[in-house]
């Protein structure tokens, strides 16, 4: 302990985990982390197989269980009608509500074998393709529709039908939502046209000019053209005007059209 100049005693020469332990759990969870999946890849295909859809199973059970508390037990709500025995199709609709609405035990059982299926599918599919694409994320879905159609008891009088249309189902799904996320997640292609005058304005610490540039088309064939004039017309301060007209005077490559 320390007394600084207000008189307080500081705290020096703690550890780290004491000065931020939230920071401190965060680095140890990444590591274990990635200890972890390091272990997994040198796993054979059976091995990372299981421990993948194991693990993946329990996390599912485990939002089945959350999901499950928070909408009550609906399945007493469905009562079963004399009549309906002799009405398969009435039968298969209560089965799929039945399913559908059950409690926490029955929404872990199926969070568990989608989320299960669907995690050990891809696992495989990636070790034996070495890639994820859109192909092996609907075949997964595809295997986790089918069994969670068996196992939630959805498939009524016609069981192997009902499976494949809700695997299909899934499979569309799941694609759909993979090539949402590959769109998003792709870096925006760079404009050829303004690759000089963006690493120019990056040099100089000015990139938050680069929309001046671009909305007043300002494009890199017009570098050598700049005048004080132009780029005021872009709304661009004095300081930075300045800075970028000395920068294409220096540079030879800048004032050559």
């Amino acid at each position: 302990m320390e007394q600084g100049k207000s008189g307080v005693l500081v705290a020096k020469g703690l550890p780290h985990q004491f000065q931020n332990p939230i920071e401190h759990l965060q680095a140890r969870f990444k590591d274990l982390e990635n200890g972890f999946r390091l272990w997994l890849a040198k796993q054979s295909l059976p091995v990372e197989a299981a421990v993948v859809t194991t693990t993946s199973a329990a996390q599912g059970a485990a939002i089945g269980v959350f999901m499950g508390t928070l909408s009550p037990d609906a399945s007493s709500a469905f009562p079963t009608p004399p009549q309906a025995s002799l009405n398969p199709q009435a039968m298969a609709s209560l089965k799929q509500a039945q399913a559908l609405s059950g409690g926490p035990l029955v929404q872990a059982r199926n969070f568990a074998v989608m989320t299960g299926v669907n995690a050990g599918i891809a696992c495989v599919l990636k070790r034996i393709r070495g890639k994820e694409d859109v192909q092996s994320s609907m075949a997964a879905a595809f295997g986790s529709g089918v069994m969670f159609s068996l196992v939630s008891g959805m498939g009524g009088p016609n069981q192997a039908t009902n499976a494949v249309t809700s695997g299909v189902f899934f499979a569309l799904v799941q694609g759909g939502l993979f090539q949402l996320g590959q769109k998003f997640s792709q870096p925006p292609a760079e404009d050829t046209h303004y690759a000089k005058t963006r690493y120019m304005l990056h040099n100089l610490g000015l990139q938050s000019y680069e929309k001046n540039f671009k909305k007043g088309l300002l494009t890199d064939n017009t570098l050598p053209l700049l005048t004080d004039s132009a780029l005021r017309d872009v709304k661009i301060p004095p300081g930075p005007r300045l800075l970028i007209l000395d920068h294409i005077q220096r540079n030879p490559g800048l004032r050559e059209k």
